[in-house]
């Protein structure tokens, strides 16, 4: 497979993030460490700030955090000779030796995908939970200006109360005794964890409750619908939906919710969660189907799951976000769905070619 980095229209997508008219001086000189380096946030958040470094001069640090130090290295090769990033291989279940000065974290590490859920279920809760501690730990130890833990629409849970939206008070429905519930009931305590030391240890964090995303940096064996999809579609092969495709859910392109991300690093107030999510890209599984296999000049084949594909379903169908909150503060998204799965089909079949 070809570096991402050397295709075009992937750069100019990581060049949209940084065109932004964000204060992106508050960053000047400063140290940035990243969980979840090689995945699809990531991995797309760390090519933005490297771009910011050479187009706005930042002098930016980013410490990688990743599991496969091997991989990262080969992504992130583009990098290796400024001196602007450093790779560290850890388990963040493990207390973190870092010697150097960290000025904000921001905690990308997750299984974000049902596979995971289900093959790797205690894996799932520690890095949410135990990671989760030893990051903010790190984050007290080292003074840090600002925690940005990364959490999910998956802690609303099912909408048993029929509601059109989730707004950041709304709560629905966990069965806490399913293997599944492992994700979000982990996300939950991760940001209780959060607000725990914000208020005990007088730390700044924010929370990002980011809806579904998808995008040209996703990982191979990523399992959700979506993913699935999209690898049918660039291997123009018809695209198989597990289910009648009714449920609902909100999606967000990478490059809108590394804006987002970094639009709260900057503006955000300490101990609120911010809903990630763009009206234009709500949408039913089934319609998306259609749109990804109209790409692919394929059909949508109804089959449903093994009962090991399904321990790791969520049981939702309906997870719209609300984003007014963020919305007043400043924040857009520039990439609705259909113009965001073009992009990512095209540099995903540009890469696989």
């Amino acid at each position: 497979m070809t570096n991402i980095l050397q295709n075009q229209q992937y750069v100019q997508e990581i060049s949209k993030i940084a065109k932004l008219n964000y204060n992106w001086e508050k960053l000047h000189d400063q140290t940035i460490l990243i969980t979840g380096a090689t995945g699809l946030i990531g991995s797309f958040l760390i090519d933005v700030l490297m771009l910011l470094n050479k187009s706005k001069a930042l002098n930016c640090k980013v410490i990688a955090v990743c599991r496969n130090k091997e991989k990262a290295m080969t992504r992130f090769s583009d990098y290796l000779s400024n001196g602007k990033i450093e790779i560290i291989s850890q388990d963040i279940n493990k207390p973190f030796n870092i010697t150097s000065d960290i000025d904000y974290i921001i905690h990308a590490a997750s299984n974000t995908h049902p596979k995971l859920y289900s093959s790797d279920p205690i894996g799932t809760i520690t890095t949410n939970v135990i990671g989760t501690y030893n990051l903010l730990e790190l984050a007290i130890k080292k003074k840090i200006k600002r925690f940005v833990f990364l959490s999910s629409v998956e802690i609303y849970g099912e909408n048993v109360n029929d509601l059109d939206k989730f707004t950041e008070n709304d709560l629905g429905y966990i069965n806490c005794n399913t293997l599944r519930a492992g994700y979000p009931e982990s996300k939950r305590t991760g940001e209780a964890l959060l607000n725990a030391y914000i208020d005990n240890k007088s730390l700044d964090g924010v929370i990002v409750r980011l809806s579904r995303i998808y995008g040209p940096t996703v990982n191979k064996d990523d399992s959700r619908a979506i993913s699935q999809f999209i690898n049918k579609a660039i291997n123009n092969e018809n695209i198989i939906l597990k289910s009648e495709g009714n449920q609902y859910f909100s999606y967000n392109y990478v490059g809108d919710a590394v804006s987002a991300i970094l639009f709260i690093l900057l503006n955000g107030k300490c101990n609120e969660a911010y809903n990630v999510s763009d009206e234009s890209s709500n949408i039913t599984l089934k319609d998306l189907a259609l749109i990804i296999a109209e790409y692919a000049g394929t059909k949508v084949v109804f089959d449903m799951p093994s009962k090991e594909e399904a321990k790791g379903y969520s049981t939702a169908t309906r997870a719209i976000l609300d984003a007014t909150k963020l919305q007043k503060l400043g924040w857009s998204s520039i990439t609705p769905i259909k113009e965001g799965l073009n992009i990512t089909m095209e540099i995903l079949k540009t890469m696989n070619g």
